[in-house]
């Protein structure tokens, strides 16, 4: 599994559209679709982090590591 994938189910465990993912984790909603769709991946771990927080896991977990 990659980090899109990985994304999408914590997000879905969590309940979250992406609208709201997005809003707990500081990015917009287009963002959180594109790295869904695998269009893109977060820049930096400072989104990567906040993303994990919102969603209560690693970011080792979403990264793959």
């Amino acid at each position: 599994m990659v980090f899109k994938d990985r994304l999408k189910e914590k997000r879905e465990e969590a309940g979250l559209t992406q609208a709201e993912l997005a809003k707990r984790a500081g990015v917009t909603a287009r963002t959180i679709q594109n790295y869904e769709l695998g269009n893109r991946k977060p820049a930096n771990m400072e989104v990567i982090q906040k993303i994990a927080d919102a969603l209560g896991t690693t970011t080792e977990y979403l990264l793959g590591s």
